[in-house]
């Protein structure tokens, strides 16, 4: 039995390679809140990838951090481009709010899908 809403292996991006690809795009969206790094994936879905590092805070403020981040791709993944892979890590100085990221995550997505098609290289 498959549920559309979970979050299983599929939908992360998780080797080293594809942060670097991700990273080495050079495509970035940010607001008060988020920065999304994002990567052409060839995949006929979305991925997500974590960069949560310790100046966020602590283990427990990261951990957080990262299950807001999930519960909101999760949520809103129907509603975010797709073949891409997202790797979203916080704003420095932003208050870990679930609101204001499952806000933030859809719109930077599609801001950052529709730069990357307008620039194919």
């Amino acid at each position: 039995m498959s549920n559309d809403f979970g979050f299983s292996a599929r939908y992360r991006v998780r080797h080293q390679t594809d942060f670097d690809r991700v990273f080495g795009t050079d495509v970035v969206a940010a607001d008060p809140v988020l920065v999304i790094y994002v990567g052409r994936n060839g995949l006929p879905i979305s991925r997500l990838g974590l960069s949560v590092s310790r100046k966020v805070g602590g283990a427990v403020v990261r951990n957080r951090w990262k299950r807001l981040i999930r519960e909101a791709f999760r949520r809103c993944r129907s509603e975010l481009p797709i073949g891409y892979d997202f790797v979203v890590r916080p704003r420095r100085g932003a208050v870990a709010d679930y609101r204001a990221i499952r806000d933030s995550f859809p719109r930077l997505a599609r801001r950052l899908a529709r730069r990357l098609s307008e620039n194919p290289s």
